[in-house]
């Protein structure tokens, strides 16, 4: 087989939500990479919040912040911050219409407190893998720290949570269309709708067509696995796009393959069946 590069998403997909991965889930990373294939972290997770327990598997490298940073061989192809000012034009609009955020910057994550009051009453859709993580980063108490301690040197991403999808709405108008929303699953009798913004024209998608630059490699030699709405454009640049049995529908519609679940370690059967491992 011709040598691939491998996308894989971290929460719903690689692991479950704030879980260590399985010992089947190392195995098949390291398999692929001693096979010659090259294995990267495609996530909406920041950097400091990945973990170590995640790192040491063995990456090729990272693209982090749903790709406003993309680095590889020790090397940062791309690093993008919202500017201060932006930041808080879309915090004053959010608030507005009485949403809450958190946001994502190279230092940890900062938070407004009523967003983490809403998630720990929440009771998420079993396909909304994000939802379900930062419940459980609250718990664990991972790097998030109240607002009020934000320093203002910019953000790679703003992630909200709102009790109706109206106001959501509403928001992309205000903001004059110039952000990517990934509204994350939700059910019918869901009170807390949850997603995040970023800039058009950076996502996953962009961060695997920045890595394949890199290495002269074509996106048909390309193999994406995904579960939540923030892996749709990564999905769509893939030579090949595998959804995790526990994906959102919507991600499942455009893929090209659907594998096991993230808790049947639905990464390694797919790796065996594709001959990558």
């Amino acid at each position: 087989m011709d040598r691939k590069l491998i996308f894989l998403d971290i929460d719903g997909t690689l692991v479950c939500a704030m879980q260590a991965p399985s010992e089947y889930v190392k195995q098949a990373v390291r398999g692929a990479r001693a096979n010659g294939h090259k294995v990267f972290l495609c996530t909406g997770r920041n950097m400091p919040i990945i973990g170590n327990e995640i790192l040491e598997i063995g990456f090729d490298g990272v693209i982090a912040s749903a790709g406003s940073h993309v680095e590889t061989e020790g090397k940062v192809l791309f690093d993008s911050l919202l500017p201060e000012e932006t930041i808080q034009e879309c915090l004053r609009v959010f608030h507005e219409h009485g949403m809450y955020c958190r946001i994502e910057t190279p230092e940890g994550i900062y938070t407004d407190p009523q967003m983490e009051d809403l998630l720990r009453g929440a009771k998420p859709d079993p396909e909304n893998s994000e939802l379900i993580r930062m419940q459980r980063e609250i718990e664990a108490g991972i790097r998030i720290q109240p607002y009020e301690r934000y320093p203002g040197n910019g953000a790679y991403k703003i992630c909200f949570t709102s009790t109706d999808l109206e106001s959501v709405e509403q928001t992309k108008k205000d903001l004059g269309g110039r952000f990517t929303y990934a509204v994350h699953s939700y059910a019918d009798s869901s009170t807390c709708f949850n997603g995040e913004i970023i800039p058009k024209g950076i996502d996953k998608g962009r961060g695997i067509e920045m890595i394949c630059g890199y290495y002269g490699a074509k996106l048909s030699d390309t193999i994406a696995f995904g579960d939540s709405m923030n892996d749709y454009e990564m999905m769509r640049t893939a030579g090949i796009s595998v959804a995790m049995g526990n994906a959102c529908k919507e991600l499942k519609r455009i893929a090209d393959v659907i594998c096991g679940n993230v808790w049947e370690d639905g990464i390694y059967y797919e790796f065996r069946r594709m001959r990558l491992a």
